[in-house]
């Protein structure tokens, strides 16, 4: 498992958690979960970063001297538009050439807007950004993601902070049977169970922040999490048995015969 290595956007990656920074109790809570998670990718919103001053901004001073790859993300944004901006903004202000693209319409559901989504991903490849869209468990609409030029695809389990879990198993799998990229899911997840089913469809990874931030102990969530994508990425590779109807003995009967 040290040697399951993965890339996005031609970066090599080792851990398959990407974790997020916002609702931890506080700063020190947040610095050990980080560490205990193992991941490499930290993501956030741009609108909670001073972009005018990103070495002094209090969110990123707690992991100041660590060796993450930022995914900032464009939380907020309800149209294209306003995320190529905020891209933008948080290429010039230095903080990194990857960019999650997340658009969503709805405040109530903040499902995200799959049109508006596409445009923007065209938009940002094309001037040269690493793109991670968030989106729905669309298999169409994942597929035309990546043939935009998407470094990876994230769709969603269930909607943000909901913890509802995969809703959707079916689609996951479908998704991560036609993709050429990396399949990240992202939203929606709850449990260790979840962690592990997700993995054990095949995806890449799994991005979380709610089930690791807003547990009784964020710390030992986030170690629950990393040991169940591991334990669900080995299963995977390892394949599991197919399903049956009806029963079937374990040992042949030959085997308990008295001579």
């Amino acid at each position: 498992m040290n040697k399951d290595v993965w890339q996005i956007g031609g970066h090599e990656l080792t851990s398959r958690f990407f974790i997020g920074t916002g609702l931890f109790p506080s700063p020190y809570v947040q610095k050990e979960a980080i560490r205990e998670s193992g991941a490499e990718v930290l993501t956030f919103a741009i609108r909670r970063i001073n972009l005018a001053s990103t070495e002094d901004d209090s969110i990123l001073q707690h992991v100041e001297g660590e060796a993450f790859r930022y995914l900032p993300n464009t939380s907020g944004a309800s149209t294209a538009e306003e995320a190529v901006r905020i891209a933008r903004l948080a290429r010039a202000s230095g903080l990194s050439d990857w960019i999650k693209v997340e658009i969503s319409a709805n405040e109530r559901t903040l499902l995200p807007d799959p049109l508006e989504t596409l445009k923007a991903t065209e938009i940002l490849v094309k001037e040269g950004f690493i793109v991670l869209p968030y989106t729905s468990d669309d298999p169409i609409l994942c597929k035309r993601l990546e043939e935009a030029g998407a470094a990876a695809v994230m769709p969603g389990a269930a909607p943000i902070g909901t913890g509802l879990g995969i809703l959707n198993p079916y689609n996951i799998g479908l998704i991560v049977e036609e993709a050429k990229v990396p399949i990240i899911v992202d939203a929606g997840l709850g449990s260790v169970s979840d962690v592990a089913q997700a993995m054990e469809l095949g995806v890449s990874g799994v991005l979380m922040n709610t089930p690791v931030a807003k547990a009784k102990d964020p710390v030992g969530m986030a170690r629950a999490m990393r040991l169940a994508i591991e334990a669900g990425r080995l299963s995977y590779l390892s394949g599991r048995i197919s399903k049956k109807r009806y029963a079937s003995a374990s040992s042949g009967h030959e085997q308990f015969i008295v001579k």
